[in-house]
């Protein structure tokens, strides 16, 4: 199989985390698409352009970062995602919102990388800001838990990892529980060190 992501993505962090807790490492090649290049072949794969997208051995693509965890969580026999059904959406739930609070900090980063310092709008990164520390106050109100380790942790992990890598918002100063969290993420799951770019 095939990744099409970047090392520093979130989404594709969050796959790879994934991918090796459950046995299928060796069996997932990364490739890192080339973003603004149409000829990339990620655009054939996905049309919409956007990472991670896992190419099976019969050309099949399967995306974005949840359906590829969900699709890997089934062929393994499922211990990223809990069986029960409330308790399951509920995981699911907290895999979105921490889905958002990366996809919102990733737009902060994108506003002041395709744009020049007079065109970065001020209101959209107060608003993606905003996205940012309400998700982040919301997990540190109740964090994932760690045992049995599932796609939320993965997942509020890999978020906070780009936060760390990026910095939009100094998320440790003003949630050092949530950064004792992932220290203890990080002492549970080696995956997230050999992941780190």
């Amino acid at each position: 199989m095939i990744l099409r992501s970047s090392l520093t993505s979130p989404f594709g962090r969050k796959v790879r985390i994934a991918a090796m807790r459950l046995g299928f490492g060796d069996r997932i090649t990364l490739v890192q698409p080339a973003l603004t290049d149409p000829e990339d072949p990620l655009r054939n794969d996905n049309p919409l352009g956007k990472i991670p997208c896992l190419v099976l051995a019969d050309g099949t693509a399967v995306f974005d970062s949840a359906v590829i965890v969900e699709y890997l969580d089934h062929l393994s026999g499922g211990s990223l995602l809990t069986t029960d059904p409330m308790a399951r959406v509920r995981m699911l739930v907290r895999q979105a919102l921490a889905d958002g609070l990366a996809d919102a900090a990733v737009s902060m980063a994108s506003e002041r990388f395709f744009h020049t310092e007079e065109q970065v709008s001020e209101s959209w990164l107060s608003h993606q800001r905003g996205k940012v520390e309400r998700a982040l106050a919301a997990f540190a109100a109740m964090p994932p838990v760690l045992d049995p380790v599932g796609i939320d942790a993965i997942s509020l992990a890999s978020a906070l990892g780009y936060l760390d890598w990026r910095q939009p918002v100094p998320w440790r100063e003003t949630h050092p529980e949530l950064a004792d969290w992932l220290d203890r993420f990080s002492a549970l799951v080696p995956e997230y060190a050999q992941t780190q770019a």
